[in-house]
């Protein structure tokens, strides 16, 4: 008969590393603050009524001070639209701030394992894209609304009330979108912005000739300052968006690629995806920094790096990122293809000019985007549904990188 002898915890691997303990690798470096538990929906929605009420509270006294002693219009100079597009525009972007820095310490607790610099780089593309939305939605709203009613002013009480109704609107949704983002939430807000932002240069462009030449000709001058600032913008921030579209993306593959390998799969290499985004944002951010008339060679050289290392991509997907559904893989092919058939219509074909080309290649990205983030969502979903835990509840290694 043998007397079982009792283990000290402390010695036996398997017990002193349970599950849900962060490993060296995972573990939030002591000079971060400890992480919050995940706050519950009725928290959050509790904190985004508030934001909407003390953002409505500032519209309210910014319309009233603003709109002393005459009658504005509501699209134009001194307009309750211009009034209204300011405001909408903080509102939303310190709300998102708030937000994001809320998910931070609680839902997306890996955001605070790496440097401050990278917390600094994702909050500022962010509460700009945030902010640009609200400016874009607050001018064409009050334009409509001029262009349903021509030749109305409103008072000082009615252009206050305006103001702080879609400051608080404002500010709700800023601090929503934030506090609840995910990939596909951060996805769809970057395509919502890069979309409105070529739109809206388009058609500030003072130069109705300007598809002419080419697509960057917006952002040299050429067409009017406003369509200058707003092409060039658009693409930097956006460039800024898609590195810490980059990070969700990977944060999501985590649990499947471990998964993955654990079951004996092939490794998924989610680094070359990573810095492969991470590069083609730096590049589409140097393409808004440095315009054409600028510096053209490295204007250029940014936009032949971007398109070379999307087109590597697409082309050696199945090689490190094995396991998705084939049909994505097939997607994937066609839209080389179309690439492809879309470069020879420009050239040597002449079908259309450079312009069209470049309009052609957009199209094309977003698409491939849309299929791939749509994908990812399921891939992992089911393997969260399989591992029987929640989405993003796997803790992402800490790296020097993006």
């Amino acid at each position: 008969m043998h007397t079982a002898q009792r283990q000290d915890p402390a010695s036996d691997p398997v017990r002193s590393t349970p599950a849900d303990t962060p490993t060296s690798a995972t573990r939030i470096p002591p000079a971060h603050p400890a992480p919050q538990p995940p706050t519950g929906p009725v928290a959050l929605e509790s904190r985004a009524i508030w934001s909407a009420i003390v953002c409505g509270l500032v519209g309210a006294v910014v319309g009233y001070l603003v709109f002393s002693g005459y009658r504005p219009p509501l699209s134009g100079p001194h307009s309750v639209g211009n009034v209204a597009a300011v405001s909408t525009a903080v509102a939303a972007g310190l709300s998102c701030l708030v937000g994001f820095l809320l998910t931070a310490r609680t839902t997306h607790r890996w955001l605070i394992q790496r440097h401050w610099a990278w917390m600094v780089v994702d909050a500022t593309g962010l509460v700009v894209v945030h902010a640009a939305i609200a400016i874009m939605a607050g001018l064409t709203l009050f334009r409509l609304f001029q262009e349903s009613f021509v030749g109305l002013t409103v008072d000082r009480i009615a252009g206050t009330v305006m103001v702080t109704l879609i400051t608080a609107v404002a500010g709700y949704l800023g601090f929503t979108s934030a506090s609840r983002i995910t990939t596909r939430s951060l996805s769809s807000l970057l395509a919502v912005f890069m979309a409105a932002g070529m739109l809206v240069s388009m058609l500030l462009a003072e130069n109705p000739f300007w598809w002419h030449a080419f697509f960057s000709e917006l952002g040299t001058g050429q067409a009017g300052s406003w369509s200058f600032w707003t092409f060039n913008t658009t693409l930097a921030v956006s460039g800024l968006v898609l590195t810490t579209l980059a990070r969700f993306i990977t944060q999501d593959l985590y649990p499947w690629a471990r998964a993955r390998e654990a079951a004996g799969g092939r490794t998924v290499r989610m680094g070359v995806l990573r810095w492969g985004l991470f590069v083609i944002g730096l590049c589409m951010a140097v393409v808004g920094l440095v315009p054409v008339n600028v510096s053209d060679p490295i204007h250029s050289n940014a936009v032949r790096l971007l398109g070379a290392v999307f087109i590597l991509m697409l082309l050696t997907l199945p090689i490190w990122l094995p396991g998705f559904p084939g049909a994505f893989y097939a997607a994937t092919g066609l839209m080389v293809l179309v690439g492809v058939g879309a470069a020879l219509l420009w050239f040597p074909l002449g079908y259309y000019n450079l312009t069209g080309f470049e309009l052609a290649m957009a199209g094309i990205v977003y698409a491939w985007l849309v299929v791939f983030i749509r994908s990812l969502d399921a891939v992992v979903s089911q393997a969260a549904a399989d591992a029987g835990e929640p989405e993003g509840s796997a803790q992402f290694p800490t790296t020097a990188g993006p």
